[in-house]
């Protein structure tokens, strides 16, 4: 449980930008993984009223606010007019709709958590993070950043005509994954991403012949649900469901 002294919903992002510089003060999305963990903090910086939750659509790219919640990728239209079931896959498995009714993008991109099937998902596609203060920054880049104290404010995701898989291994339905693996291809080049390994999902670029070799190329590690040697197979066969999906079409 955590402890919270102050709550504020500030008026501009430059307000929630300063509030968030002291180390005692935390930005909040949907408060659905903050609230699980424990501490005390100062001020609580709600963002829920910056406009910051919608879905547009343009003819070369989706923007998707940082509050936007997790049920508003699953169902969008345009979404899954573009990438057919790639956003219903990666969402279906986390918890159930209350949960993502509340959950946000942002946060579960910012957090970078290792159990993200939000982040494996969006490794594959074309996207960029819009920043506050650093601007926009490729999402394969803003991974691999030192962690700090900007404001991600929005996902861009281009409409490139790639085609795009999502897949997890779990002990049930709606638990964590042992393992998740999304692919995308375009004019013959595959962007492979692997998470839950259990380190946060990283990408690779590989070819369609080359995917489950590609998916040796990963760290794995072992943790309660699972050894680091059956996250690795279950990275190849994973990468191989992906491999045929794609080749056929299923996507």
């Amino acid at each position: 449980m955590i402890t919270v002294k102050n709550y504020v919903k500030p008026g501009t992002l430059e307000e929630a930008y300063e509030l968030n510089q002291k180390r005692a003060n935390r930005i909040i999305g949907g408060m659905m993984w903050i609230r699980m963990g424990r501490g005390n903090v100062n001020t609580v910086i709600d963002l829920s009223g910056l406009g910051l939750d919608q879905i547009t659509e343009t003819e070369t790219e989706f923007r998707i606010g940082c509050m936007s919640t997790l049920r508003q990728l699953e169902t969008h239209s345009g979404l899954k007019e573009t990438f057919g079931d790639f956003f219903k896959e990666c969402t279906r498995h986390i918890v159930g709709v209350q949960f993502r009714n509340g959950a946000t993008v942002g946060g579960s991109i910012f957090g970078r958590y290792g159990f993200s099937d939000i982040l494996t998902a969006f490794l594959v596609l074309d996207t960029k993070v819009k920043l506050y203060k650093k601007g926009i920054v490729p999402l394969s880049e803003f991974i691999r950043m030192d962690r700090d104290r900007d404001i991600l404010e929005e996902l861009i995701v281009a409409k490139d005509g790639r085609k795009a898989v999502y897949l997890s291994e779990r002990r049930s339905q709606t638990d964590f994954p042992v393992l998740t693996c999304a692919a995308s291809e375009k004019d013959g080049t595959v962007l492979l991403s692997i998470g839950a390994r259990p380190m946060k999902a990283d990408v690779t670029e590989t070819t369609i012949d080359e995917m489950e070799q590609a998916a040796d190329t990963f760290t794995y590690g072992s943790n309660m649900r699972g050894s680091g040697e059956y996250r690795k197979h279950l990275g190849r066969v994973l990468a191989g469901r992906a491999k045929k999906a794609l080749e056929e079409g299923n996507v």
